[in-house]
């Protein structure tokens, strides 16, 4: 399993931000089987093909560079991979929409 672990606040230049969505909804919409929401994670089901373990690996790595308040855990492999993203009480707005969209896009 990979696994980063930050904290604090979203320094992603406002101009990037609409590219980095549609990063996610690309991702969404191409691989998300299901999302299941908790308190504070989603768990987000995806299956694809050759390399998106690393797809997903570069994305989430990116993200917690800029946004240090998420938790992302990845396990599995490009045809059954499991993304769990998890955040601080004070971000849960962010992870019920990250939530919608997934659902809202997935394959």
């Amino acid at each position: 399993m990979d696994e980063l672990v930050t904290t604090d606040a979203c320094t992603l230049p406002t101009a990037e931000r609409p590219l980095r969505r549609a990063e996610f909804d690309a991702l969404f919409s191409e691989s998300v089987r299901s999302a299941e929401r908790g308190d504070d994670r989603v768990v987000l089901h995806l299956s694809g093909t050759a390399g998106l373990r690393d797809r997903v690996r570069d994305l989430t790595e990116r993200e917690s560079a800029c946004c240090s308040f998420f938790r992302f855990e990845i396990e599995g492999v490009d045809d059954d991979l499991t993304l769990r993203i998890s955040v601080p009480p004070e971000h849960l707005d962010i992870l019920a929409a990250i939530t919608e969209r997934a659902a809202g896009q997935s394959a």
